[in-house]
């Protein structure tokens, strides 16, 4: 008996015998059976990474408070300075009495330059409807004088080549009530100057919004303390008109 691994001879010479239609492999002519398409593991990784979230970072108490004693103490300081301005514009409003204020705003052409009356002479009142200015320089008397009637101050001052005396004279009813109405106008002037400033705070808060410094509920809540602010020299600007109107209907 032959090995079971051995070949008969004629085994040998028999042709190949073909496979079953089901055993065969299609192929198409000229073509290369396709690969599938492996992807190494560091793709594999990469395609399944989650991407980064990005975290909206919120302000601290003290960077707020921080934003806000700036942009609030700015808004404060420029509130002053309109105050001190209505008030200074309010003294230059006459009232029956002689006051050194009324000539606040007088600028003489002197030597050809506008300089304020009181830094080339010394204003007094020797009487409560008086008023004596002695400049330091006696050839500017004559010049001090037309400046002050081109004022038109409702005043009447008199050269005696020495010194300047200006009469203040009685506010008459109707005179009293054209200088209310000037002082109103200064007022509402005043109160726009404050609106600007806070609008420009307010601005300023938008601003820190957009670089993502604060947050929409922070500028909220800042506007509204920078309102309290404007309502309070809002009021400051409403008392001292209502003491100058007081101090117009005085005889």
């Amino acid at each position: 008996m032959p090995p079971l691994h051995a070949v008969s001879p004629a085994a040998a010479a028999a042709p190949p015998r073909a496979l079953s239609s089901a055993a065969r492999v299609p192929q198409r002519s000229g073509c290369v059976p396709e690969r599938p398409t492996i992807l190494s593991s560091s793709t594999n990784f990469m395609s399944l990474r989650a991407r980064p979230i990005a975290v909206l970072r919120h302000a601290t108490i003290e960077e707020i408070e921080a934003e806000k004693s700036v942009i609030e103490d700015q808004a404060r300081e420029r509130m002053e300075k309109a105050i001190e301005t209505v008030q200074n514009n309010f003294n230059t409003v006459r009232t029956g009495r002689a006051n050194p204020a009324m000539l606040d705003r007088i600028e003489v052409e002197y030597y050809g330059t506008p300089v304020n009356l009181k830094s080339i002479a010394q204003i007094n009142t020797p009487d409560a409807t008086s008023l004596l200015i002695q400049p330091y320089d006696k050839s500017s008397l004559k010049l001090i004088e037309k400046t002050i009637v081109a004022a038109n101050l409702g005043v009447t001052p008199s050269n005696d080549g020495e010194v300047i005396r200006v009469t203040v004279p009685p506010l008459t009813s109707d005179r009293r009530k054209e200088l209310a109405k000037t002082v109103a106008k200064l007022a509402e002037e005043s109160k726009v100057a404050i609106r600007n400033i806070r609008r420009d705070a307010i601005k300023a808060y938008d601003k820190l919004e957009k670089e993502k410094k604060l947050s929409e509920d922070n500028v909220k809540d800042l506007s509204a303390d920078l309102q309290k602010v404007t309502d309070e020299y809002m009021k400051k600007i409403e008392a001292i008109q209502k003491q100058k109107e007081q101090e117009l209907m005085k005889i």
